[in-house]
């Protein structure tokens, strides 16, 4: 595309346009300048309200996959790769799920998570690559995130995706969008334009923050990561998590910390476990026995344990 045709383009996009409400911002004093950036970033969660269908839909598709053994994609450039690899970083340790499980593609590879590598993401031939290098199948889901549903490295990620069959899902702010008239589902929360023009780091990317957070955190939960509101499938990888970990066998199953500690080293740390050997008295084997058939699912492998 020219230089005269990309900046036709931009004009048309909500997260370029100036922002009526901001044009002074220059001349405030600092705390009118925070209070102009918090008064915009309140827009975001009504903004993303309002797309809660969509993101529905991708969360139950998400968890089709999941149940399958298939994986969650992101692919994206700059910020927007930038937090799906945050997002998919975090499962992990807080889900305690496989690595590769949730997986999160950035334009420029690792080194674009530190460092501006800008020009990657002008490459859709890329984006089909590094889905092809992590062979792709049609059970797995594939997010392509771009602010501005325009990105030719989610572009070629998305329309790859298409041809091997998989889930594919667009995450932009602005309707309409390329990527969203590609993806099976468009998840478009329109924030409107920016404290500073064209800088869809500030609420574009708190947007797609909040959405990649419904995503992984509600499917995890759909799949039977906790048990009420607790995490309990986290992995206690340092002493803050361990410290975590007791606490949640002690709220589940209201023991002591010392309760709770034995229980945790009777299972290798793991909370599941724990809990259900407290609670029901079961050894660890027919503990482990009872989560398996109830599909990892917590509630249910208490009642069948005390029934």
């Amino acid at each position: 595309m020219t230089e005269q045709g990309l900046m036709s383009e931009l004009d048309l996009l909500v997260s370029e346009g100036r922002n009526p409400r901001t044009m002074d911002i220059d001349l405030l004093p600092t705390i009118d300048v925070l209070r102009k950036i918090n008064d915009e970033d309140r827009l975001v969660p009504a903004a993303v309200e309002k797309v809660l269908p969509e993101i529905a839909a991708a969360v139950d598709r998400i968890v089709l996959a999941f149940q399958k053994g298939a994986r969650l994609i992101y692919i994206g450039a700059g910020t927007s790769g930038r937090l799906g690899v945050l997002d998919a970083s975090e499962c992990p340790p807080t889900f305690g799920v496989p690595e590769g499980m949730v997986i999160g593609l950035i334009a420029g590879g690792p080194d674009a998570l530190v460092r501006s590598t800008e020009g990657a993401e002008d490459d859709p031939k890329m984006g089909a690559k590094v889905l092809q290098e992590i062979g792709l199948v049609r059970n797995d889901v594939v997010v392509g995130i771009a602010v501005s549903g325009r990105t030719p490295y989610v572009i070629g990620g998305l329309n790859y995706a298409k041809q091997v069959g998989a889930t594919t899902v667009a995450l932009s702010c602005n309707p309409a969008s390329t990527i969203a008239g590609i993806a099976d589902i468009a998840i478009s929360p329109v924030v409107g334009p920016e404290v500073l023009t064209g800088s869809t780091r500030l609420k574009s990317g708190t947007a797609q923050k909040l959405v990649l957070n419904m995503l992984t955190t509600a499917s995890m939960i759909r799949i039977g990561k906790s048990y009420e509101n607790l995490m309990v499938d986290l992995n206690p990888s340092n002493k803050k998590l361990v410290a975590r970990a007791t606490r949640i066998v002690m709220q589940t199953a209201g023991c002591s910390a010392q309760q709770a500690k034995q229980a945790l080293h009777l299972t290798n740390n793991d909370v599941k476990l724990a809990i259900l050997v407290t609670i029901t008295g079961l050894d660890v084997e027919a503990a482990r026995t009872a989560l398996g058939k109830a599909g990892g699912f917590l509630r249910k492998a208490i009642g069948d344990g005390t029934a």
